[in-house]
């Protein structure tokens, strides 16, 4: 339907009757496009409400001064659940007055010229004090007494209508007419964690250490208890371990993936013999309850692997045979991904008996929440309908919201945005491979600009995924990555053994690890480690500390590139609006050489105006400098491979401005 004023482009808002993603205390801009006929001004008004609450929170929205139709809002929602908001467009008659008054005073007009415009502003401010609380009234009646005095002269008559105590008060109770009301816009606020969070992988089968004659021992719900305290020592919140079910025995792979499995190989965790039991060498139901317990005690939030697919001695294989693909010959197909071959493995077909199949899978997934699981990995989730995702996450979410599903999906970006759009509270993504300035400016801004449907949990390697980079980069590089990881998004992730620069490969080309633990056990000494300075632990440890005291790497939506002359060198800032807290982050990628940069820092994105003086604070070192628009860097591989500066608080109201920006930017 046209109406008299217009409301267009308003952003969050997706395709469908899809939510838009937030998190409490996630700071939420919100833009349109609000015009109408001639010259009069127009204005916007962003009201906000919940599911739980009727009551309205409304403020007046500001226009960009780049985009002069453009206007501006943030919220930041403090409970989970539904929020709503929508953006009102109106005629200002006060903004009208006040841009006509002025030229024409600033012409020379005389007290007869201004008359009608005089009198005008008295009727205004006598409306605008009608509906202004009480306590403030007072001054928009002064106003309007002003402006009728004609014993004064124009300059001392317009002198508190103009003035700024006036205009801010006029900003929060504005005088609105030709109110058009917008469109309704939704965004599912869910808990803190879902934006904010550090993961670390381990496998517990591999916590047992080692017997009298340095054999593998295989590790148990037990053991992982005590291992769990360095994952929480260092910082994480989140400890994931790949599938803990029963292994299947038919075709059960060897080490290095070998097809022909000896005595006494424990298989692949993945070939899952039974989703709804324990391993027999780990422990009992009883004894994963006890582990969950613990590591809630420790802070952390225990994830569990969900894959999808069954060993051939599976017990769906023989009592659900229509959950698979049965071939001609009337076997079963195994998975395949050419060259690749995964005869250990049966994948599910969702087309046979969808509502068996469906069911069956709810019925696993709520017997893992009942024993006090709160987040899934979600193994290949790509390879699986998005419809019959969206089922799922929606009916477990009905009795428990606060559930969360990482979505491993190495894939491309539609199907990638199309699962988080489906449900998927965060992603994997293509990060492992994004190495240089330009590709890590590139895959950060899209993401950037994905914020409302897509949360990215950059993992820096994973069981199936050594790059390149880390096995020829030597130490620095995994410093490296692991601060990029750490400081580009507010979600994160470390496969076990990183700590340790675990970087060999099978074979040349390859990503598979030598000796991987997919296959075998893998016992390490940490502690050794530490004693020799062969770890990178205290720096992961660190790195979380920041994370968690600066609340500008807790948000996604506020991520600003700044200008390095030097292509291995890579600057960006992070900023929270609620706080003033800003975080400027500067890296070397080069691992084995030093490099330097003139890093230009965009001022007003870090809440400077320009030409100041600030002094940042190296959260890393410990250094302070005094930084300005132009500053030298030099950063050596085997010191430090990055800055990762905290500067003096900012002015909220121009870190809103800038999220405004930003958004506005990368989704151009």
């Amino acid at each position: 339907m046209t109406t008299r004023l217009a409301i267009d482009d308003v952003r969050p808002s997706l395709s469908g009757s899809v939510p838009s993603k937030a998190v409490v205390d996630e700071v939420i801009p919100v833009t349109a496009l609000v015009w109408r006929e001639g010259h009069d001004a127009v204005a916007a008004t962003l009201s906000v409400w919940n599911s739980d609450s009727p009551a309205v929170s409304s403020v007046t929205m500001d226009f960009d001064s780049v985009n002069p139709d453009r206007v501006h809002g943030v919220f930041t929602p403090a409970t989970p659940g539904r929020w709503f908001f929508r953006v009102d467009a109106w005629s200002d008659p006060m903004a009208t007055w006040r841009n006509a008054i002025t030229k024409k005073m600033e012409a020379g007009q005389s007290a007869q010229e201004l008359s009608n415009d005089l009198l005008h502003g008295t009727e205004l401010f006598e409306r605008a004090s009608l509906q202004s609380p009480t306590d403030k009234a007072a001054l928009l009646i002064d106003a309007a007494r002003a402006l009728s005095d004609e014993s004064l002269d124009p300059a001392e008559r317009v002198q508190l209508a103009l003035s700024e105590e006036t205009t801010k008060l006029l900003h929060t109770h504005p005088l609105r007419d030709l109110l058009v009301e917008g469109e309704i816009h939704e965004v599912l606020v869910e808990r803190r964690e879902a934006l904010f969070n550090s993961w670390y992988e381990l496998f517990p089968r591999s916590t047992g250490g080692w017997d009298e004659n340095g054999q593998p021992v295989h590790g148990t719900f037990k053991t992982t208890q005590k291992a769990l305290e360095r994952v929480a020592d260092m910082g994480f919140d989140t400890v994931y371990f790949p599938p803990i079910h029963p292994i299947g025995e038919v075709h059960r792979k060897g080490k290095n993936n070998s097809v022909v499995a000896e005595p006494g190989d424990v298989g692949s965790p993945w070939a899952i013999q039974d989703h709804s039991a324990t391993h027999p060498q780990l422990g009992t139901m009883e004894d994963f309850k006890e582990l969950v317990a613990r590591a809630k005690e420790l802070g952390l939030e225990v994830a569990l692997d969900l894959a999808l697919q069954a060993s051939p001695d599976h017990p769906w294989a023989q009592t659900n045979p229509e959950f698979f693909t049965v071939l001609p010959d009337g076997t079963i197909a195994y998975a395949e991904n050419p060259p690749k071959k995964y005869q250990d493995i049966y994948p599910l077909n969702f087309d046979n008996d969808p509502n068996g199949i469906y069911n069956e899978i709810f019925r696993v997934v709520m017997l893992w929440v009942d024993a006090g699981v709160t987040t899934f990995r979600v193994d290949n989730p790509h390879t699986k309908p998005a419809n019959f995702w969206n089922w799922l996450i929606s009916k477990v979410h009905v009795t428990h919201p606060e559930v969360i599903f990482l979505a491993e999906a190495f894939t491309r970006a539609p199907r990638l945005f199309g699962l988080a759009k489906a449900g998927f509270t965060q992603s994997y993504t293509y990060f492992t491979w994004q190495t240089s300035k330009y590709e890590l400016t590139e895959f950060a801004k899209m993401h950037v600009e994905q914020a409302d449907i897509c949360r990215p949990n950059l993992f820096v390697n994973t069981p199936d995924i050594l790059h390149e980079s880390l096995q020829t980069g030597g130490r620095a590089m995994f410093a490296i990555r692991a601060v990029l990881a750490a400081t580009l998004s507010p979600l994160w992730g470390v496969y076990s053994g990183y700590e340790l620069y675990e970087h060999e490969a099978v074979a040349p080309g390859s990503e598979e690890y030598l000796d991987s633990e997919k296959y075998e056990l893998r016992p390490r000494d940490f502690q050794a480690a530490l004693k020799k300075g062969a770890s990178l632990e205290a720096y992961i440890r660190l790195l979380n500390l920041i994370r968690r005291e600066n609340p500008a790497l807790q948000q996604l939506r506020n991520l600003k590139f700044h200008n390095a002359d030097n292509e291995s060198i890579i600057a960006y800032s992070k900023a929270d609006p609620a706080t003033g807290n800003v975080v400027l982050a500067v890296v070397n990628l080069d691992p084995r050489n030093a490099q330097e940069a003139t890093v230009t820092v965009d001022m007003e994105a870090i809440g400077r105006a320009d030409g100041d003086v600030y002094t940042v604070h190296d959260a890393i070192t410990g250094a302070a400098y005094n930084w300005s628009n132009r500053n030298f860097v030099r950063l050596e591989p085997m010191r430090d491979v990055a800055h990762v500066f905290v500067l003096p608080q900012a002015d909220s109201h121009s870190l809103n401005r800038l999220a405004w920006r930003d958004v506005d930017d990368y989704r151009a």
